[in-house]
């Protein structure tokens, strides 16, 4: 059984910096594509960054580009993601996500979630 199991998330005022953990089990961790997805009350879940399992270099949102870094850890199945220069904007619930070995476009793609973790950026 796939879990993905998140943590991390909190509440930071704008321009504070939040370090998200995802501890992945139940599945060959290095044959899946692993990202985050996020979702702002009201709106539709969308991609923040993935890594996939045949590229070292994670892809990211626009919004995120500069600001996010995801960083992977296979001998602890567990992925990352360094938020800095946090804006009220990135409020929302963050999700782990796993899709066997392409990272998905859209969360319709998306094979498995966690259960998300809630990140509250003030201003």
């Amino acid at each position: 059984e796939v879990q993905l199991v998140e943590s991390g998330g909190g509440l930071v005022q704008a321009g504070g910096s939040l370090r998200l953990s995802c501890a992945a089990s139940g599945f060959t961790f290095d044959d899946y594509a692993i990202g985050w997805f996020r979702q702002a009350p009201g709106k539709e879940r969308e991609g923040v960054s993935c890594l996939s399992p045949i590229d070292d270099n994670p892809n990211y949102t626009d919004s995120a580009k500069g600001r996010f870094t995801m960083s992977k850890d296979s001998t602890k199945n567990t992925v990352y993601l360094q938020m800095r220069n946090l804006k009220p904007e990135d409020s929302g619930v963050y999700y782990c996500v796993a899709s066997a070995y392409v990272c998905p476009r859209s969360s319709g793609e998306v094979e498995n979630w966690g259960q998300g973790t809630q990140v509250t950026v003030s201003s």
